[in-house]
């Protein structure tokens, strides 16, 4: 898929746009990541992203224009493909209960989809001020105690009481011998349990500001993009989202 988005954007002069992940970084990278952080990462996925972004910094040498933005763990109303919507809650069902894979006290990075896509856009307005191979850092939603998402789930779904329950770790761990995605889930395990920051400063020195909606808000927004809210006041959520 790569080799063919690179071939694309050859062909049509085209800048080629790709959202980072934190797959690529090992511990020694740790607790912030910034444009000269080590990339020495501890699994399979993480490797599969650091040669991505080795060839794309070849391909931007030989004429292809790159842009890669950096970002957490994502989030956002139809991101159903997630660890918000596969691991903190059950999408299409009413918030009961919130999982959470990470000691609470552990500090953890998210990125709201609608605020990273923002970003990409204004970084694609500026075009003639981009390098050939460009990196950015989008800070997102830090939070130095990650059990936050758990609490604002909660507020956002009106169940201030609903119990916050450890990941079931152990399970996953009896069944990665036959269950690949759960043996890929217990290598990404590392990446809760030490805090993980992304440094933005050569962002917001770029653009100005980064695009942010509050957190309350965009959890709201993605409970319900993902099904688990009543329809009521949809549009006063996407209102506030298009507001902030």
């Amino acid at each position: 898929m790569l080799e063919s988005s690179i071939a694309a954007a050859r062909a049509s002069g085209a800048r080629l746009v790709v959202p980072g992940t934190i797959y690529n970084f090992g511990p020694d990278a740790f607790p912030v990541l910034s444009e000269r952080s080590p990339q020495h990462p501890r699994t399979r996925k993480g490797a599969i992203r650091v040669a991505m972004e080795e060839r794309l910094a070849q391909a931007a040498r030989t004429g292809v224009r790159v842009l890669i933005l950096r970002a957490g763990d994502f989030f956002g109303p139809r991101a159903g493909n997630s660890w918000f919507a596969q691991g903190l809650i059950k999408a299409g069902k009413p918030v009961r209960a919130v999982m959470y894979p990470g000691r609470p006290e552990v500090g953890h990075s998210w990125a709201y989809l609608p605020d990273l896509a923002e970003t990409m856009v204004r970084l694609i307005e500026r075009e003639t001020e981009l390098g050939d191979f460009e990196v950015f850092r989008f800070g997102g939603h830090w939070l130095s105690r990650g059990g936050d998402m758990a609490d604002a789930i909660r507020r956002a779904a009106g169940r201030p009481d609903a119990p916050i329950r450890r990941f079931p770790w152990l399970a996953v761990y009896l069944s990665a011998p036959f269950v690949t995605l759960f043996r890929e889930m217990l290598e990404m395990r590392y990446l809760w349990r030490e805090p993980i920051a992304l440094d933005n400063r050569k962002l917001v020195q770029f653009l100005g500001s980064e695009p942010h909606t509050p957190l309350d808000t965009a959890v709201r927004a993605s409970l319900r993009g993902l099904g688990c809210l009543d329809a009521g006041p949809a549009r006063d959520d996407a209102a506030q989202v298009a507001a902030a």
